[in-house]
């Protein structure tokens, strides 16, 4: 016995049953076509050539010993053909049975309780699958970049890069100059008080400081220059 059909013997199948049928099975099936379960039929007395049933991805087959089991009669029908199943249990063992969709009804009896649980969950699954497909998300595939393209992108970036280097040569001088640091002196103009104005020598801690806050706010808005606004500062603070 092959041993892909040895998982099937969990549920006390008949070994020598199991091997008959996978001996004649094996080359019925089709491409990409898988066994699921195998059902052997087990009567209470005579249990000779019992009658067994296998549901693969594609099928329910119900096999039949013929001929002092000689020969076997396979008949399948497709998870299309078939519009429902049912599970009956007896005192000795269950029926299993299903209908197909040009009204016929199909059963085998005398199935182990345990096996006709699992022919029955197995072929609602198929059922369900059928009704429900899987559907795979198919990826998305990124365009494709020809050699032609990829060779004019690499063009656009030499030239720019010739572009930038071109603007900073006429930028730069040709010769670096030795750094030299030059100051301009900066002119004090000391703050001329307007006419109608206290002199700084007669404003308080706190007036002063406000007139310097103002001188700031002049800087920062550019109405005075930072040297000017640096005398103001000095002679403000040589009376505080």
């Amino acid at each position: 016995m092959k041993e892909q059909f040895k998982k099937f013997l969990n549920e006390e199948q008949d070994p020598k049953a199991i091997e008959k049928i996978t001996s004649k099975f094996n080359d019925l099936l089709m491409k990409n076509e898988e066994v699921g379960y195998i059902a052997v039929q087990k009567k209470p007395a005579i249990n000779v050539f019992p009658d067994s049933i296998i549901l693969t991805n594609k099928r329910i087959i119900i096999c039949k010993p013929k001929n002092l089991g000689l020969s076997m009669d396979f008949t399948d029908y497709t998870w299309d053909d078939i519009a429902a199943t049912f599970v009956k249990e007896n005192i000795l063992g269950s029926e299993f049975s299903f209908n197909t969709n040009t009204d016929l009804s199909i059963s085998i009896d005398y199935i182990p309780k345990t096996q006709a649980r699992k022919i029955y969950t197995y072929a609602k699954e198929q059922l369900d699958l059928l009704k429900n497909p899987v559907v795979t998300e198919t990826p998305v595939a990124e365009p494709v970049q020809t050699i032609e393209e990829e060779v004019e992108e690499e063009e656009e970036v030499e030239e720019m890069e010739t572009e930038e280097v071109t603007s900073f040569a006429e930028i730069l001088p040709a010769t670096t100059p030795a750094y030299t640091e030059t100051f301009e002196p900066i002119q004090q103009a000391p703050a001329q008080p307007a006419s109608g104005d206290r002199k700084l020598s007669e404003l308080s801690k706190e007036e002063l400081f406000d007139k310097l806050q103002n001188y700031k706010k002049l800087l920062d808005n550019g109405l005075i220059m930072q040297g000017e606004y640096d005398a103001f500062k000095k002679e403000i603070l040589s009376y505080m």
